[in-house]
């Protein structure tokens, strides 16, 4: 089964970017560039291997400096994903 590349360009929270990483309907890897180094690595950490709807369910509507954050940011790739 292929790996699904995603490059996803964040809104509103410190990271910039996400490159995320699905097979077969799992997290392989999400990487955040920028952020806040220990929270992102611990997201990506927590999220490999979860089923991708299973994440969106997670971290969809975290926020953290107003309505969204680096988890919901995720949340939001990953829907684009589905």
């Amino acid at each position: 089964m292929p790996v699904m590349q995603l490059r996803y360009e964040t809104a509103g929270s410190c990271a910039t970017r996400i490159d995320i990483e699905i097979k077969a309907g799992f997290i392989v890897s999400a990487d955040f560039i920028n952020g806040c180094s220990g929270n992102t690595q611990a997201v990506s950490a927590l999220v490999k291997g979860m089923q991708v709807e299973e994440a969106v369910r997670r971290l969809k509507g975290i926020a953290c400096q107003g309505d969204t954050s680096c988890p919901d940011q995720l949340a939001r790739a990953l829907e684009t994903a589905l």
